[in-house]
């Protein structure tokens, strides 16, 4: 098994399918409901199949931080990332193959959204390194 990263962008990855451009805060309540539904699904398929590690959803504020040496303010109100760069929330799943986690991306892709059409949003799948590399 693998464990693998699959990131919700607000408006990130390739070209966007017009099904996925309009933002949330368009959607009626009966649409986010039936998202969310979608979403609970999901992970109640993958807890049964045995893939399922964890899921959050983020909200699109945040700052920046590092560290700005000795008595130096370390949070910044910059540089921002752009909307379309701001990840909305993730999924861990824990899979056989890259192919079952590309599959499980395109299922969550196909969310519903605006008028309960899928989404077509794009996923950034990532894996997970298995082991630390080694420091000397």
């Amino acid at each position: 098994m693998a464990k693998y990263l699959l990131l919700k962008h607000y408006r990130g990855g390739p070209k966007q399918h017009p099904n996925a451009e309009a933002p949330m805060d368009d959607w009626t309540p009966d649409e986010i409901s039936a998202h969310m539904k979608f979403m609970y699904d999901m992970m109640d398929d993958l807890r049964e199949r045995g893939e399922f590690v964890d899921a959050q959803a983020l909200a699109p504020q945040g700052e920046f931080v590092r560290y700005g040496g000795e008595g130096k303010p370390p949070v910044t109100d910059g540089p921002f990332a752009e909307t379309k760069d701001l990840i909305a929330g993730w999924m861990v799943i824990d899979v056989e193959t890259k192919e079952r986690a590309y599959e499980a991306a395109a299922h969550l892709s196909s969310a519903p959204g605006k008028d309960g059409k899928p989404l077509h949003e794009w996923l950034e799948v990532r894996p997970f390194y298995g082991e630390a590399p080694a420091v000397e």
